[in-house]
């Protein structure tokens, strides 16, 4: 891997965006966190600090700068919501947008699979979603409302959690906007219980209530209760295991068939293996590796309509900084494969 720590030999010559980006990073400005910095009234989030000013600039997704982080012009936008209240065994994801964010600040720009630079686009890190701590649903609805006001300035949403519950407030904002959505769900578990620890708007309740909503398309469970199962059974409901997957019993077109046009995309990181992904709350064995999930993911943009995006559970405490790398990553694929680049 390159050396991060001294910026490039005057000779190479890079554009000046990048070039910027990287001064930036050696001098450490991207990495410094402050709840003072001030309103922009031209992006209406937070103004980046200037040579020599008084409060440091927020750290954005990608350390990307003007003009590509400007809300107006960005066609994406960076959710993030450090909301972690009903996990039940490992819990921290609230730590998770955070992470993903300073990981991203190392990300090449330009993709070499895609052969473009992402960040063109235009994608805008918003301020951290206050938690709602009175109730899950006081939460879920405080969510909802945010991404209905960013579906209606036509903005790509890309939710960095947080729980899996979070999930429900976008896609009940997206389903209001396009009657016709299904969901993608990649997650090591069903999470369609009706109720669990008292609320029936947990982490573990979560695809339940999303059922009720829209079709779902569940890949990668591997895990699931004896109710969960007698749910799928009543309804008539195949999810598409991992293990039919591994056994290439079921194959990539067909849970792309079995999507709407409109998709929206909800990622529990441990659909991942823990040898990739040992940060999350709940690990699973025998999970999704790294080409497996971004080959559906290409498969879905290219004969589906991609219209948001999530990633949640991911608990940076219980692993390594690679972790965080990988999710920054996935999250900038993503957005490379789903929202479209102007010519030119």
């Amino acid at each position: 891997m390159k050396n991060r720590d001294y910026p490039p030999e005057p000779s190479v010559r890079r554009p000046p965006e990048e070039a910027k980006r990287r001064k930036n990073l050696t001098q450490g400005r991207l990495h410094e966190r402050s709840g003072d910095s001030l309103p922009s009234d031209q992006n209406d989030l937070w103004e980046p600090s200037k040579e020599g000013g008084t409060f440091l600039s927020q750290r954005v997704f990608a350390g990307l700068e003007l003009p590509y982080s400007n809300l107006q012009k960005a066609k994406t936008v960076i959710l993030p919501v450090p909301y972690d209240s009903t996990s039940e065994w490992r819990g921290g994801s609230r730590h998770g947008p955070q992470a993903i964010i300073d990981a991203s600040q190392y990300l090449e720009l330009y993709d070499l699979e895609l052969d473009r630079d992402i960040y063109k686009v235009g994608i805008c890190t918003l301020p951290q979603i206050e938690p709602c701590m009175s109730s899950p649903q006081d939460m879920i609805e405080r969510v909802y409302q945010v991404v209905k006001g960013l579906i209606q300035k036509k903005k790509f949403v890309v939710m960095l959690g947080g729980e899996h519950s979070l999930s429900l407030g976008a896609v009940r904002a997206y389903k209001e906007n396009i009657p016709s959505l299904s969901v993608l769900q990649l997650d090591a578990h069903a999470d369609l219980r009706d109720e669990y620890l008292g609320t029936k708007y947990g982490q573990a309740c979560v695809m339940r209530r999303v059922f009720e909503l829209c079709p779902v398309a569940q890949v990668g469970v591997r895990s699931l209760s004896w109710e969960e199962k007698q749910f799928l059974t009543h309804n008539k409901l195949m999810p598409f295991f991992m293990s039919d997957l591994v056994s290439n019993k079921i194959s990539i077109d067909q849970i792309v068939d079995s999507l709407s046009d409109d998709v929206y995309v909800t990622i529990d990181v441990d659909v991942l293996d823990p040898s990739i992904m040992s940060a999350v709350g709940t690990p699973e064995t025998d999970g999704m590796q790294w080409r497996q999930v971004l080959d559906i993911i290409e498969l879905v943009a290219l004969h589906k309509h991609i219209v948001g995006f999530d990633l949640v559970e991911f608990c940076p405490g219980e692993g390594p900084n690679s972790c965080a790398f990988l999710l920054a990553k996935l999250a900038y694929k993503i957005i490379g494969c789903a929202v479209a680049q102007e010519k030119g």
